[in-house]
C-alpha cells in the first residue's frame, strides 16, 4: 500500500519528492566527477580585503534598503523591521567546518553589527544557503527570529535550535503577513535539494517576494533561466521595485545550467519580472565553481551594456555597500 501524501500534490510535488514542472534534471554522482576530472577552475584569491562603509540606519519612510553581506546573505531594513535571506557568516559552506568552501572575505556586516532581525528568509537547504551554524546563532538569540521557508526544511531549522512556533513553512504562491504593511510571498525557482544525509528533492526550493510598506523586494533564491517561471511571477506578484538575482557559480554551463543562472540570464530576469532596479549576489565569497572571482561581475558589466541598460539599473556591490528603493 502506498505511504500517505506527506505534502499537498501539485505540479511540483508527488506527495514526497518535489521537481521541476515540465523538465527536472537531476546530476548524479557520475555527472559530477565528470565535471571534476575535466574542468580548470580559475584560481581564486585566498583572501580580499574589504572596507564596509557603517550601516545605514533603517529607513522611517516606505523605502527599503538592501545590504549585500556576502553570497546569497542580503539585509533588507524596512521600516517594520528587518529580514535577512539564506545567513552565512560561518568560514565554510560545507557540512564540516574543517574542509569544503572557504570564504575569502568577511562579511560584508559583522554579526554584533546586524540591528535586531524579525525574520530569516531560507530559500532551501543546500550549505552555501542553509548554514546550521548561523542559524544556531540566531535561535539563541534572546528574540529569535521567524524563519520562512520552503515546505520540509522545518526539520533542519528545529534541528538548529528553533521551535515549531518559530518556524513557517510554505508552499509556492502561499504568503505569510507578519503585520498589516509586511507580508512575503514564497515563489517558484528552478533548482533542486539535498544534503549529505537524507534523500534528494524532499525539501522544497523557492524565491521570495516581499511587500514593504510602499516597495516591494523579489529574492530569487538559487534559479535557473525558465521560459515561463518569471512571466507568471510578474504576472502574480507584479514587477519588483528591487530584484536580488544570483549572477555566480555557473561554470561549466553544461553542469550548471539547469540550477545556476549566468549574469546573462540574469539579465533576462530582470527585464522579463521588468524589475526597476536588480542587485547580483551569489558571487566572490566561496569558489563553489569554475569561473574566476571577478567574472560574474565583468559579466554583467558586458550583459547590462548589451541589452541597453544603464549601469546603475543592474549592480553588483561589495560586501557591506547598500541601495534604497
Amino acid at each position: 500500500m502506498p505511504s500517505r501524501p506527506r505534502f499537498p500534490v501539485s505540479d511540483h510535488c508527488d506527495g514526497h519528492r518535489f521537481f521541476n514542472p515540465g523538465h527536472h534534471v537531476n546530476r548524479t554522482w557520475w555527472d559530477v566527477l565528470r565535471w571534476r576530472f575535466s574542468s580548470k577552475p580559475a584560481v581564486w584569491p585566498a583572501s580580499v580585503a574589504i572596507d564596509p562603509p557603517p550601516l545605514p540606519p533603517p529607513p522611517r519612510d516606505g523605502t527599503v534598503t538592501a545590504t549585500w553581506i556576502n553570497h546569497a546573505t542580503v539585509l533588507l531594513q524596512t521600516r517594520h523591521g528587518a529580514l535577512i535571506t539564506d545567513p552565512v557568516f560561518s568560514p565554510r559552506t560545507s557540512p564540516f567546518q574543517w574542509a569544503g568552501p572557504a570564504r575569502v572575505h568577511p562579511p560584508g556586516v559583522a554579526w554584533e553589527k546586524l540591528p535586531p532581525i524579525l525574520a530569516i528568509l531560507l530559500s532551501h537547504d543546500h550549505y552555501d544557503h542553509c548554514d546550521l551554524g548561523t542559524l544556531r546563532r540566531f535561535a539563541a538569540l534572546p528574540n529569535p527570529p521567524l524563519v520562512i521557508t520552503p515546505l520540509g526544511n522545518g526539520a533542519l531549522a528545529r534541528t538548529a535550535g528553533f521551535s515549531a512556533r518559530q518556524i513557517v513553512e510554505l508552499d509556492w504562491w502561499s504568503a505569510y503577513e507578519f503585520q498589516l504593511g509586511l507580508h512575503v510571498r514564497l515563489t517558484p525557482a528552478r533548482h533542486w535539494s539535498n544534503r549529505v544525509r537524507g534523500l534528494r528533492n524532499r525539501r522544497l526550493w523557492g524565491g521570495f517576494f516581499v511587500h514593504a510598506g510602499g516597495r516591494t523586494v523579489y529574492c530569487a533564491g538559487d534559479t535557473a533561466w525558465d521560459d515561463l517561471m518569471f512571466d507568471e511571477i510578474r504576472q502574480r506578484c507584479g514587477s519588483p521595485d528591487l530584484a536580488v538575482l544570483p549572477i555566480g557559480a555557473y561554470e561549466p554551463r553544461w553542469f550548471m545550467a539547469a540550477q545556476h543562472c549566468n549574469p546573462a540570464e540574469a539579465v533576462h530576469i530582470h527585464q522579463t519580472l521588468g524589475a526597476s532596479r536588480s542587485l547580483g549576489v551569489h558571487w566572490g565569497t566561496f569558489q563553489l565553481t569554475d569561473e574566476s572571482r571577478e567574472a560574474p561581475r565583468e559579466a554583467l558589466r558586458a550583459a547590462t551594456a548589451e541589452a541597453g541598460l544603464p549601469p546603475e539599473e543592474f549592480v553588483a556591490l561589495a560586501p557591506g555597500e547598500s541601495l534604497t528603493v
